[in-house]
């Protein structure tokens, strides 16, 4: 596998871990473990069954904290600490022939992961202002997809799985943005078209 081909693994990972780190992880240490991938040395201990289980438990407790409307928002935040390192790491392990990791590679892996997480994070905080969930779960879904068929997609087609990826995220930020856009300008001419307040009259004099 050529180095574009590696260079564009490593920042596919690294997006991915902005949007879900657990499950990247989780599903790139399945794959290793059951052989269905030949993963280079400094990812390998993403194969431990340590690491599997960890990683598993934790991509469940975050399917379910994702679509709650306010919890998401919490645990984006507090996520932001394991998220960016987790792409760093998996950026510069792909492009890793020996082991050793290189700074260049850590800092973009972090700026592509914090990227997302960012997109991601800001997107769901915007949802949140609506009452309604569906729109929430809908977009978590679309997140858990979005990282599956990248995942999947990832060493076969790595070129296709980043346009997914990214294409995908885009455009859900895209559609959220258009719909604040609207509300925002409806609550506006809503505001404008409403009567003054009546002054209240004066009061008589004894």
């Amino acid at each position: 596998m050529s180095e574009a081909h590696l260079f564009v693994i490593g920042i596919l990972l690294a997006w991915m871990a902005g949007i879900r780190v657990y499950l990247t992880v989780f599903g790139v240490g399945l794959a290793g473990a059951l052989g269905w991938l030949d993963l280079p040395p400094a990812l390998q201990a993403t194969e431990s069954w340590w690491v599997l289980g960890t990683s598993g438990a934790l991509a469940l407790t975050e399917f379910f904290a994702d679509k709650i409307p306010g919890v998401d928002s919490g645990w984006d935040l507090l996520q932001t600490l394991a998220r960016v390192p987790a792409g760093a790491f998996l950026a510069a392990a792909t492009l890793s022939p020996d082991g050793q990791l290189s700074g260049g590679v850590l800092a973009a892996g972090a700026g592509v992961a914090l990227t997302s997480h960012v997109l991601k994070s800001g997107t769901r905080a915007l949802m949140n202002t609506s009452p309604e969930p569906v729109s929430n779960w809908a977009a978590s879904v679309t997140e858990d997809a979005v990282v599956v068929g990248g995942l999947t997609l990832a060493f076969a087609h790595p070129w296709i799985a980043l346009l997914l990826v990214v294409g995908t995220s885009l455009l859900i930020a895209a559609a959220v943005w258009w719909v604040w856009r609207k509300l925002a300008r409806g609550v506006k001419r809503l505001l404008q078209a409403a009567p003054p307040a009546h002054a209240s009259p004066p009061a008589s004099g004894p």
